[in-house]
């Protein structure tokens, strides 16, 4: 096989980095980026040396095209996504994978009907950090697993961002911009979800932008801006989760599975690589009062890689008649636990999880993305 071609469509800040990476892997190939503001396009294609450039109809019509990547904001991703199915394109999404359940089932409905595939970030499931720990646990560093605590805690993004409101407006928050990384790290290393309950709060109706033209500039919190989960997993496993926008205590990508025989801790889900190291019960007792326990570092030497991958990971599964890592079964069901975590802030009950989903695959073994196979 030749490399497979590849269309963008969205070409906002993300979007350099997808093409940064994209470029450096010898299976695929940029044919064509398009955007709403085709001038825009024209600059990316120019950039990154894409041969064609244009709007989201010029990528779907593009004959070379197996793949459109989807970079669009939330609120279209299904919406762009279904009219790349339907001009027979397998694709991959920016998280999350809908804002709706209907919409996003009558999307996988679509594409499998088709005979096409649906891939869903975070493809940060597929970097070395992560790959190295769950390898880690599944060889029973830790034991089984018990419980897992997540935190992602901030002072908001009206501090830095020029125009923050969307990330406090329907359909965000921390919950949604933030915990599609968490829940699907979550899932990959514990399994699907039964059920969550959740507590929800605002800091604040009303936040100031305090960077660029708009400083200054007052606007309205939608979504609670700190939400608390608590996870029940079916396999029996539990977790508890932070997602805060309102901390002033920065502190984030903090993921912690304690087992029956240990802990480990693992890299930000938001990041592709990170220190991995796990610790055992028992320790050393100093002075009849500390008590001292020894952290053994993992390592690892798979190949550092960054966003785009999980695109690869799909060209490649396709050809090879597997299933990639990040799918959009995944992406539904992780969409499913945030949408019933926000569900159970609003209304003070325990919502039961409906969808689920098989195993998460690892990588193939000895997976180097610079290295042709295709």
């Amino acid at each position: 096989m030749s490399a497979v071609g590849i269309g963008i469509i969205g070409l906002g800040v993300i979007s350099d980095t997808y093409l940064e990476n994209l470029s450096s892997f010898p299976d695929v190939e940029v044919l064509v980026v398009g955007d709403l503001l085709v001038d825009r396009a024209e600059a990316q294609a120019a950039k990154y040396g894409v041969p064609s450039f244009g709007t989201a109809d010029d990528v779907l019509a593009h004959p070379g095209v197996d793949l459109v990547i989807n970079l669009t904001i939330p609120a279209v991703h299904i919406e762009v996504s279904r009219a790349a199915i339907a001009a027979g394109k397998h694709v991959w999404t920016e998280k999350p994978l809908g804002l709706d359940r209907d919409g996003a089932a009558d999307l996988l409905r679509e594409a499998d009907a088709a005979g096409l595939r649906i891939g869903s970030a975070p493809d940060t499931l597929l970097g070395p950090g992560f790959q190295a720990a769950r390898r880690a646990i599944e060889s029973g560093v830790i034991g089984r697993p018990l419980f897992a605590q997540t935190t992602f805690q901030t002072q908001g993004p009206d501090l830095w961002h020029p125009s923050p409101a969307f990330l406090f407006a329907e359909g965000a928050g921390p919950l949604l911009d933030m915990g599609p990384y968490y829940f699907s790290a979550l899932v990959s290393l514990l399994g699907p979800v039964d059920h969550v309950a959740a507590v929800g709060t605002k800091a604040r109706e009303e936040r100031e932008i305090h960077t660029g033209p708009h400083a200054g500039t007052m606007f309205p919190v939608e979504v609670p801006s700190t939400i608390q989960i608590v996870t029940a997993f079916e396999g029996g496993a539990q977790s508890q989760t932070l997602l805060s926008f309102d901390s002033a205590l920065e502190r984030h990508g903090i993921v912690e599975i304690h087992g029956t025989e240990g802990t480990i801790v693992l890299p930000d889900p938001n990041q592709f690589a990170g220190r991995i190291a796990y610790v055992k019960p028992l320790g050393v007792i100093r002075d009849g009062m500390s008590f001292e326990q020894e952290w053994i570092e993992i390592e690892h030497d798979d190949v550092q890689v960054g966003r785009g991958i999980g695109a690869l990971d799909m060209a490649r599964a396709i050809a090879e008649g597997r299933p990639h890592v990040a799918s959009g079964e995944l992406g539904f069901h992780v969409l499913d636990i945030l949408l019933s975590a926000q569900e159970s802030a609003a209304t003070g009950q325990t919502i039961v999880v409906e969808s689920t989903v098989a195993p998460v695959p690892l990588l193939p073994e000895g997976f180097d993305p610079f290295a042709a196979t295709l």
